[in-house]
C-alpha cells in the first residue's frame, strides 16, 4: 500500500470521484479540490460524498484560476502527484463562453505547473487531462503521432495547457504528462452531456414522465469509454519511469444515433416515437469523427479497458432508471 499524497482538481465530477476511489484503494492520502461556493453545494459533492468519511479523503475549496490559490494550497499538502481534472468541459458552452472557458482550462493549468516550479516540488509528478477534441477535422483512427486541428474554445484551450505541459516538462524536467483521453462517459456524467441526456430521457420516457427527447447531430461519431476504466490509466501514466503523453481510447467508433438505438432498445422504446431533431443543439463546427488508437498505452502501460459500448449505455441507464424510480417512490 502506498504512503503517497495526490491533489485533484475537478474532485466533483465523474473522473475527480472514480480516480479519488482507486487512489484510495491504494492507499493515498487524497486532497480534493472544489471552487469555493458560498453555500453548501451537495449537489456537487454527491458523487465523493460516499468518501468524506475516509480519514485519508480531504476537500480545499479553491480555484485554479486563483495563482496564489494553487501555489499555498500546493505548498502545504506537497503532493507526490497532482492530477488536474478541473474544466469548463462541455464544448458546446465553450461557444457561449470562450473567455471563461479559456481562463479555465488553458491558464488554469498553467497555475498549478507554475505553483508546483515556485514551491521547487521537484518529485511531484503532474497529470493534465488532454482531450481528444484537439484533433478536430483530422479523422481519425487517431494517434500520438497524428496532428491537432482543434475546432472548438474548448479544443483551443485545451492545445494551450497540452503544449505548455509539455514545455514545463522540457524546460524544468518536470514529470509532467498529458493523457489525451476520448469520450469517457458514466452514470455519473453530467446530464447535459449527450450520452447521460439520451440514458436519462429514456429512463423518464419510460416511466411516463416524458413524451419526447430533443437532440442535434445523430450522425457525429464517437470513441465512447468507461471512466472508471480511464483514471486507471491517468494512474498509469503518473507511475512510470518515465513521462510520456499518451492516447487512451476504445478503437471502436459509434454515432450517436447508435447510442440512441441501445439504449432505447434496452428501455423497450421506438425511437421514431419519441426522438426528434432540433437545430438549436448543432454547434457552430462539430467534429465529424473520433476514433482514437491507443496501442501505445496498451503496450508501455499495460491498460486495457474492461467496459465495452453495449455495457456502457446499459450501465448508464439502469443507474437512471434505478434513480428515477427511487425518486417516485419517495414522493409517493
Amino acid at each position: 500500500m502506498s504512503n503517497k499524497t495526490a491533489f485533484v482538481t475537478g474532485i466533483t465530477g465523474q473522473d475527480g470521484s472514480y480516480l479519488s476511489e482507486l487512489l484510495l484503494d491504494k492507499g493515498y492520502k487524497v486532497v480534493g479540490l472544489k471552487r469555493y461556493s458560498a453555500g453548501e453545494d451537495k449537489n456537487r459533492l454527491k458523487h465523493v460524498s460516499h468518501l468524506m468519511q475516509n480519514n485519508n479523503f480531504v476537500i480545499e475549496s479553491g480555484d485554479i484560476c486563483d495563482s496564489a490559490s494553487m501555489i499555498n494550497l500546493l505548498a502545504e499538502h506537497r503532493p507526490d502527484e497532482v492530477y488536474n481534472l478541473a474544466a469548463q468541459s462541455h464544448v458546446g458552452e465553450s461557444f457561449r463562453t470562450p473567455i471563461n472557458t479559456t481562463n479555465i482550462n488553458a491558464v488554469g493549468p498553467l497555475n498549478i505547473l507554475e505553483a508546483i516550479r515556485i514551491n521547487n516540488l521537484d518529485n511531484t509528478r503532474f497529470y493534465q487531462a488532454s482531450t481528444s477534441e484537439l484533433f478536430g477535422d483530422i479523422e481519425g483512427p487517431q494517434s500520438e503521432e497524428t496532428p491537432f486541428s482543434p475546432v472548438s474554445p474548448y479544443a483551443c484551450a485545451k492545445l494551450y495547457a497540452h503544449n505548455v505541459t509539455a514545455t514545463y516538462r522540457k524546460s524544468y524536467n518536470m514529470y509532467a504528462c498529458s493523457g489525451i483521453l476520448f469520450n469517457h462517459e458514466s452514470p455519473r456524467r453530467g446530464e447535459h452531456f449527450v450520452t447521460r441526456k439520451i440514458t436519462k430521457a429514456a429512463a423518464n420516457i419510460k416511466l411516463g414522465n416524458q413524451e419526447i427527447l430533443e437532440l442535434g447531430n445523430l450522425k457525429a461519431k464517437r470513441d465512447w469509454g468507461f471512466a472508471g476504466d480511464y483514471v486507471e490509466a491517468m494512474w498509469l501514466m503518473l507511475n512510470q519511469e518515465k513521462a510520456k503523453d499518451y492516447i487512451i481510447a476504445t478503437g471502436e467508433t459509434h454515432e450517436v444515433g447508435e447510442f440512441v438505438e441501445e439504449v432505447f432498445s434496452l428501455a423497450g422504446l421506438k425511437v421514431k416515437d419519441h426522438v426528434r431533431i432540433n437545430p438549436k443543439f448543432y454547434r457552430p463546427h462539430d467534429v465529424p469523427l473520433l476514433l482514437g488508437d491507443s496501442r501505445k498505452a496498451e503496450r508501455e502501460l499495460g491498460w486495457k479497458r474492461k467496459v465495452d459500448f453495449k455495457k456502457l449505455a446499459r450501465m448508464m441507464y439502469e443507474a437512471d432508471l434505478e434513480i428515477l424510480e427511487n425518486e417516485r417512490n419517495q414522493n409517493e
